[in-house]
């Protein structure tokens, strides 16, 4: 009785013990936290997720939105097994599913962006049992034209640098290219000149030969 009482008590202490760390293993959510766009074109709203739980048919996908200048929080997009887009509203026709729940992928894709879709856009992952988790936010701001950043500047920095380099190739490769084409042509001149020299001198040595055989 004692041994069966007290297999009993430690089960329950696992028990306990499991259900206190479970909340712990909740969904993570990953976003570009920032996106810029120009007005008139289509987005990828990118989010991803880890799940400690295997990706099944349980799995739901719920993005919204809150505009920048306040107001109530509205859908945008739905999915569960299948996608739902919006029947009414500023996202109608306007929003695609572009996730792979296989790759924890929970993307959606925004077309024909305006300047009142400027805001925030949240993504809310949930696969049971993990149901818990921080929701992930995009703040998305729709230009006239893209600023150039900081990635820009050395994306375009190191360009030029680059094309430097292979104008300085360039210019180094047709210089030794033109100093030996200078080179072979003096070498030649030089040995037109020993040679007319030579033959001058033969026709020199001739000419007493020829006057003694006169004589």
């Amino acid at each position: 009785m004692y041994g069966k009482s007290s297999t009993r008590a430690v089960l329950l202490l696992l028990g306990i013990q499991l259900t206190a760390l479970w909340p712990i293993a909740a969904v993570e959510i990953y976003t570009s936290r920032v996106l810029e766009a120009v007005n008139g074109t289509d987005a990828r709203l990118k989010c991803t997720f880890s799940s400690f739980a295997p990706v099944g048919d349980a799995l739901t996908v719920t993005w919204n939105f809150r505009p920048l200048d306040g107001g109530p929080e509205q859908f945008v997009f739905y999915y569960h097994i299948d996608p739902f887009q919006p029947m009414s509203g500023r996202f109608k026709d306007r929003v695609s599913w572009d996730g792979n729940p296989e790759r924890y992928d929970a993307s959606i894709l925004l077309w024909k962006l305006q300047f009142d879709d400027n805001g925030t856009y949240t993504c809310q992952v949930k696969n049971p049992p993990d149901v818990d988790g921080v929701i992930g936010e995009i703040r998305l701001s729709v230009v006239h034209t893209v600023r150039f950043s900081e990635i820009h500047f050395l994306a375009l920095a190191i360009g030029s640098a680059c094309a430097l380099m292979i104008i300085i190739v360039i210019v180094v490769v047709l210089f030794q290219h033109y100093r030996k084409k200078r080179w072979a042509e003096r070498a030649h001149k030089v040995v037109e000149i020993k040679s007319k020299e030579e033959e001058r001198l033969n026709q020199e040595k001739k000419v007493p030969v020829y006057l003694e055989d006169t004589d």
